[in-house]
């Protein structure tokens, strides 16, 4: 898992997920409770679980504001 701020200055976790189809996303769940922003994702290029780990830990912090502004935001159930 990873830290980062927005651009507003709000913490976010990141995440590795994977869907049901085996498509690897960046998950960034608001940190905190109750501030009631959806979570939003973004797909990895990574082939494997393991090394969707690796390459969401090794981004620069730069990158990985990138990939999160690049994320969409998702319903959840």
């Amino acid at each position: 898992m990873r830290r980062l701020a927005d651009d507003e200055g709000r913490p976010w976790d990141a995440v590795v997920s994977r869907e049901s189809w085996g498509a690897l996303y960046a998950l960034f769940v608001p940190a905190g409770a109750g501030r009631g922003e959806p979570i939003r994702r973004a797909l990895l290029r990574s082939e494997g679980y393991d090394q969707a780990q690796r390459e969401l830990d090794r981004l620069p912090e730069d990158e990985l504001l990138l990939l999160f502004r690049s994320a969409q935001p998702t319903e959840t159930t």
